[in-house]
């Protein structure tokens, strides 16, 4: 059985449509599982962004709620900054 097996499968990797036509289907679910991989980061990009446009208008109604002036806001700013380097 095991030889049988052998040259089924050498027959089939010596002839070259086979073969053109494998390497075409493995390539086709290449490119396929890559876009698929391209299209998550781009959507992880665009909420990250999201994300970050959310938080800084939560930020400036904060402030405002606070009734910070831009001053005060780049003051308080500059503090966090030099605490977290």
């Amino acid at each position: 059985m095991g030889a049988a097996f052998l040259a089924i499968l050498s027959a089939i990797i010596g002839n070259k449509v086979i073969m053109t036509i494998f390497a075409s289907v493995v390539g086709g679910i290449t490119l396929y599982v890559a876009g698929g991989i391209n299209r998550a980061k781009k959507e992880k990009a665009k909420q990250d962004a999201e994300r970050l446009a959310a938080r800084t208008e939560a930020d400036k109604i904060d402030q405002a709620v606070a009734g910070m002036s831009d001053a005060e806001v780049l003051k308080e700013q500059a503090r966090w900054s030099r605490q977290k380097s």
